[in-house]
């Protein structure tokens, strides 16, 4: 279904704006879709990114600024969101040995027994994507880059 549709818009300023709300459209839909994953697991989206920076870090810890710049969401409060593991008993911080100023971040083997789990949930959650070709993705991935700049 097009866009015109989904939304009941017959109008846009111009391709470009019909692309730009056609992203925005779709990233909310994406979104809610991986938020329908994670909730039965009392996790938000930007915390499982964070459990995902920490299993790619793992076994080395990770400092709160390294995990930040990781981060999908840039907006994000890390520091709230790993306090949020914590009590989840997901991620735990440790003293950094080569500067007490800073403190690391490692992700639990709780944590690491949670993703395994939803590894094999997300990957069928993502199924979806498979209606592009590889040249296809290729070429979004392309161009969304080039839209970054």
């Amino acid at each position: 279904m097009g866009i015109e549709e989904e939304i009941k818009q017959k109008k846009f300023r111009s391709e470009h704006h019909k692309m730009l709300i056609n992203l925005m459209f779709t990233t909310n839909s994406i979104g809610a879709a991986q938020n329908k994953v994670f909730k039965p697991y009392g996790l938000s989206s930007q915390q499982y990114n964070i459990l995902r920076i920490l299993r790619g870090q793992h076994p080395k810890p990770a400092p709160l600024n390294l995990i930040q710049e990781r981060m999908l969401d840039k907006n994000s409060n890390a520091s709230r969101l790993v306090d949020k593991l914590i009590l989840k008993k997901l991620v735990e911080r440790k003293e950094c040995l080569h500067d007490k100023r800073q403190v690391d971040i490692v992700i639990t083997e709780t944590g690491l027994e949670l993703l395994k789990q939803l590894d094999g949930i997300i990957e069928k959650n993502e199924e979806f994507l498979t209606v592009l070709t590889d040249k296809e993705a290729k070429e979004m991935n392309r161009l969304l880059d080039k839209l970054r700049g």
